[in-house]
């Protein structure tokens, strides 16, 4: 473990130490715990605004074609002959 020196409040300390003695535990763990709570709610967050974001990206690919797996070929001829590159 790495030690880490922290300034509290007088009001934050003595609630922590009230609620290290309730639980069971040291103030260190409570503080632990908390760093831990505060990383997994970050992590969260960035986890699922990243997959909004990829989400939205997704979005574009979009074509509402239902039978892209049988009908790719023909699909795919469509394409060629819109752009006039029909083989």
């Amino acid at each position: 473990m790495i030690r880490i020196q922290i300034q509290l409040e007088e009001g934050q300390a003595s609630a922590l130490r009230r609620l290290a003695a309730e639980q069971g535990v040291s103030v260190a763990a409570l503080i632990r715990q908390g760093v831990d709570a505060q990383l997994r709610s970050q992590a969260n967050r960035s986890g699922a605004a990243h997959l909004e974001r990829l989400k939205v990206r997704l979005q574009r690919f979009d074509s509402k074609v239902t039978d892209l797996g049988e009908g790719h070929d023909r699909y795919l001829g469509e394409a060629f002959a819109a752009d006039g590159d029909v083989r």
